[in-house]
């Protein structure tokens, strides 16, 4: 039996007392790890020390290469055009990737979104796509690539394969209340989108109330991290600042986020929601080398529409099929007339999630028809008796604890008061 080059608690006590790991001994840790050789208890321990006492720079960029070391890694270099990706930290009505992807495709551009599952408040891309009947989330590595060549644009899941040391050291965080530590979030993250293969990549790092991470410091050292590890490994990486203080869009649950996506894809929808994939549009395809692309003009035009109909055709997806509809409605009405101004977003992320648009476990399935539609977002004037969001749920008596989750989410007050958004939706720009 060969021996072990280091001892795991040593490794331990050196991060314990704020020093530094080694390139060898975090390779060592990944791989000793991922074979089973370090147990839950001992990483449970190392990813404590490292949530208190962070990691260097060298540090996150050894422990993001060895993390994928440990599975396959993708390649697009026969593709022959350019590819680039986005990469949402998550939050409420975040359904971006959906006009995004084959918005940026519609240039030209290949654009391989491994996508994931929602859990908790967040919803997951492919949750939303799964609500178009026939529309199948798993794709071979032949039928990826060929939907790449012909189409421009894949939202698939990821397999296995990539990384799967970050998968068993997810699982750990998310159970050890590690899952907060800004090493182990750039890490996890950048790992999976390395390893994708992409040549560019454009991170959205929300911040506010219902984002993974609350203060925008916080979330600025987080996107500087990141765009710092893409450069280290040779891809092209920005990241945006984006406010999630209020639900993205009108839309939040999963097949009214579609359709709201492809109001977008129609040159309509709401303002936020266009704001927002225009200028993550811009930013992918400035570097994937068309700095001056007319984003607006192919929505306005229908190229981006034509390419969604293209992609999701590709992937089983029904498009003359009536997407699910809940059986339950119940809408809440202004009790005064007067501004609207506050909506959370955790509580409404929250409420859906309560109505069955999410899950509290990965094995949990969604219900599709479940959500919450706005009808008046924060500097909206409404009257007594408007209607302000409808809830959407297959058993009604899901209605009561959702509604407990939105006691004191939304306020309305008097024309003049201070509108509260937490500032633009747009913050800053980092890259």
């Amino acid at each position: 039996m060969a021996v072990e080059p280091f001892d795991v608690v040593d490794l331990i006590h050196t991060k314990r007392d704020s020093g530094a790991l080694s390139t060898a001994q975090i390779d060592w840790l990944v791989d000793a790890y991922t074979r089973g050789y370090v147990a839950d208890e001992q990483m449970a321990a190392m990813t404590m020390a490292i949530f208190l006492n962070g990691m260097a720079r060298e540090e996150i960029r050894d422990l993001t290469l060895a993390m994928i070391a440990s599975g396959e890694t993708l390649s697009f270099a026969g593709l022959g055009k350019p590819t680039t990706d986005k990469h949402s930290t998550g939050g409420v009505g975040d359904k971006i990737t959906l006009p995004l992807a084959p918005l940026v495709a519609s240039f030209g551009v290949a654009v391989p979104q491994l996508s994931g599952r929602g859990l908790g408040h967040t919803g997951g891309t492919l949750d939303k796509l799964e609500s178009i009947p026939g529309w199948r989330a798993s794709l071979s590595n032949e039928e990826f690539h060929r939907q790449l060549a012909d189409v421009g644009a894949v939202v698939c899941a990821a397999g296995s394969g990539l990384a799967p040391a970050d998968g068993k050291l997810y699982a750990l965080r998310d159970i050890t209340g590690t899952v907060e530590a800004i090493p182990l979030i750039a890490s996890s993250i950048m790992s999976k989108k390395i390893a994708e293969g992409t040549s560019a990549l454009v991170l959205d790092v929300k911040f506010g109330s219902g984002a993974f991470l609350k203060n925008i410091e916080q979330s600025r050292e987080l996107a500087e991290t990141m765009v710092a590890l893409g450069t280290d490994a040779g891809v092209a990486t920005t990241a945006l600042l984006t406010n999630m203080n209020v639900p993205l869009g009108l839309a939040i649950g999963n097949a009214n986020e579609v359709r709201e996506a492809v109001e977008v894809l129609a040159g309509g929808g709401p303002a936020d929601i266009v704001e927002l994939t225009i200028a993550l549009a811009r930013e992918m395809l400035a570097l994937a080398g068309q700095p001056d692309a007319d984003v607006e003009a192919a929505l306005r035009n229908g190229r981006a529409m034509d390419t969604w109909n293209a992609m999701i055709r590709a992937q089983g997806g029904d498009l003359t099929a009536a997407l699910p509809v809940a059986r339950e409605t119940h809408v809440v009405t202004a009790e005064r007339s007067g501004l609207l101004v506050e909506q959370q977003a955790l509580p409404f992320g929250i409420a859906a999630w309560r109505l069955g648009a999410g899950r509290a476990r990965k094995q949990d399935p969604v219900q599709h028809s479940a959500g919450i539609d706005l009808h008046a977002k924060p500097g909206d004037s409404v009257t007594a008796g408007q209607p302000l969001f409808t809830l959407s749920a297959d058993e009604p008596e899901r209605f009561e604890r959702a509604l407990e989750a939105l006691d004191g989410a939304y306020r309305i007050g008097d024309a003049g008061d201070p509108v509260e958004t937490g500032g633009p939706l747009i913050a800053g720009r980092i890259g």
